[in-house]
Parts: structure tokens; C-alpha cells; sequence
């Protein structure tokens, strides 16, 4: 990419950001969806499958040229978000069972 002026450059982020935003919110639904499919904190939690995710997105992240390690940082971050949230939404949903 070749830009003339900081505000081009920041403008492209602040394109991007928007795009992200949109994908992590389509993120959250899925996580939200699974969290009906899950039996337990631990089922939530699933470290076995958040090692998988890392795995892939630093595979994919090498072959866009990406270091690895900027898209395990952020991932980890945004998982660990993701585990909170989807706790919570378990939680909600097994107390709703509770109630009915």
C-alpha cells in the first residue's frame, strides 16, 4: 500500500477497524450459539480447541506475512473476551432451564 499522508494511513485503519468490529460481533454470535451446545465451564472454557484456533490463525498469519506472534497476542486477548462472554451467556441459559 502506498500512502501520501498520515491521514490516508489513518483513514485506511479507521476503514478496517469498522470492518473488524462488524466481523467480532458475527465473532460473538457464534459464541453465543455455542455456548447452548456446551455442558460446563470446562466444555466452555475448552483449551484443547483454543490451542487449535491459535494454531490456525498463526499458520494463516505466516502465510499473509504477519508475525505469528502479533495474531497469538490478539487472539488470546479476544478469546479470553470470548470465554467471559460466553460464560456468562451459559450461565444465563442454565438458569433459564433452571426457572422453566
Amino acid at each position: 500500500m502506498n500512502f501520501s499522508s498520515i491521514e490516508e494511513v489513518r483513514n485506511r485503519i479507521d476503514h478496517i477497524d469498522s470492518e473488524l468490529v462488524n466481523i467480532i460481533a458475527q465473532r460473538a454470535e457464534c459464541v453465543k450459539a455455542a455456548a447452548a451446545f456446551k455442558t460446563d465451564h470446562s466444555a466452555v472454557r475448552a483449551p484443547d480447541r483454543v490451542q487449535q484456533v491459535i494454531d490456525k490463525v498463526r499458520k494463516k498469519a505466516a502465510e499473509a506475512g504477519l508475525p505469528e506472534v502479533i495474531i497469538e497476542k490478539v487472539y488470546r486477548t479476544m478469546i479470553d473476551a470470548f470465554i467471559d462472554y460466553e460464560l456468562e451467556h451459559h450461565d444465563q441459559l442454565r438458569q433459564e432451564k433452571a426457572i422453566n
